[in-house]
């Protein structure tokens, strides 16, 4: 089981979200997705990848375009088919990596889609990891660049084996059908790469703009904390602006102001963490809206917009303490 991190407003705990993952405690934006998430590793052996035959994609032909895709003609392979309609210049996805993509999903022989991520508006953001995702895909993105359009059909045997999955409509004996817009990908040592933003406060936490993928030093000064929220840029980044409905991915850092304490971080859980800002503490949905994508934020959050005096069991958060946070805002969703 995942180490599930502190910052959901109830205290349960916050799953990250693997928008078609396994987790319930997603947005309901993400959680309702069916695909491609897998409940269990497959035990099948790696997939002799193919060219074809895969149907054709008849309109939104353009990359983060909705696509229309044709009924699969005659008998899909039994082997990995995977083509790359557009080719991307960015990173390469690594095994393990946290893939940022909008996607459609349909049986090959019905041409039934069963979901897409474009009519929700909210990207996917899921980790090519055995047990977290389909063998089809891992298998299949595996070595391709952001900014590509990749299609695949992926046979039962890398999909959701002989049990199928009955709550998206699709049988045992289904071949599944994806195009996929990988718009980019991160793993553990993502960070934001913005622009340095002169920390001059003395009564503030300084942060660290180190961007080599290590947890950023938080030095917590000896004032007093401050009573109103605090968000301010410690790198500010150029991507788009978060919503205060949005979703994002991020790494983060947790200390306490009173002595500085670390009490979370996906640094050293070695797992990013994506979430709707809907379901966190009022901190950090206040402190993240209107911040820009690529950026590291300082959030200081006094006890009432943070856990209060209820703090989650085993947090090693005291009643009625202010948190500090170093927040690197890796993609909106």
């Amino acid at each position: 089981m995942r180490r599930r991190s502190l910052l959901i407003s109830v205290p349960a705990g916050l799953a990250t979200l693997a928008a078609c993952g396994d987790d319930k405690s997603d947005s309901s934006k993400a959680s309702d997705s069916p695909s491609p998430s897998a409940s269990a590793p497959s035990a099948a052996p790696p997939p002799k990848i193919v060219d074809g035959p895969l149907p054709a994609v008849t309109s939104g032909t353009k990359f983060d375009e909705k696509p229309t895709i044709a009924k699969g003609s005659g008998e899909p392979s039994k082997q990995l088919a995977v083509k790359t309609l557009v080719a991307g210049s960015g990173k390469a996805i690594a095994e393990n990596d946290f893939v940022v993509a909008n996607y459609l999903g349909q049986v090959w022989n019905t041409a039934k889609v069963f979901d897409n991520s474009y009519d929700r508006k909210a990207r996917l953001a899921i980790q090519l990891t055995q047990g977290q995702i389909i063998d089809g895909w891992r298998y299949a993105l595996a070595g391709k660049k952001a900014g590509s359009r990749v299609e695949m059909a992926v046979p039962p045997t890398w999909g959701y084996g002989s049990q199928g999955n009955p709550q998206a409509g699709i049988k045992g004996t289904d071949t599944l059908v994806f195009v996929v817009d990988v718009q980019d990908t991160f793993n553990a040592k993502s960070s934001a790469k913005g622009k340095e933003v002169p920390q001059d406060d003395a009564d503030l936490p300084k942060v660290g703009t180190d961007t080599d993928g290590k947890a950023p030093s938080i030095e917590v000064p000896k004032s007093a904390a401050p009573k109103k929220l605090v968000a301010e840029y410690v790198l500010e980044g150029d991507g788009e602006e978060v919503a205060a409905d949005n979703s994002v991915l991020v790494q983060y850092k947790g200390v306490l102001w009173d002595g500085g304490k670390e009490f979370d971080s996906s640094y050293a859980n070695k797992q990013l963490v994506s979430f709707s800002l809907q379901q966190v503490v009022k901190g950090w949905a206040q402190g993240l809206t209107g911040k820009k994508v690529g950026s590291r934020v300082l959030i200081v959050i006094p006890p009432e917009l943070g856990y209060g005096d209820n703090p989650p069991q085993g947090s090693g958060i005291k009643k009625d303490s202010t948190l500090v946070f170093s927040v690197d805002i890796l993609a909106k969703l």
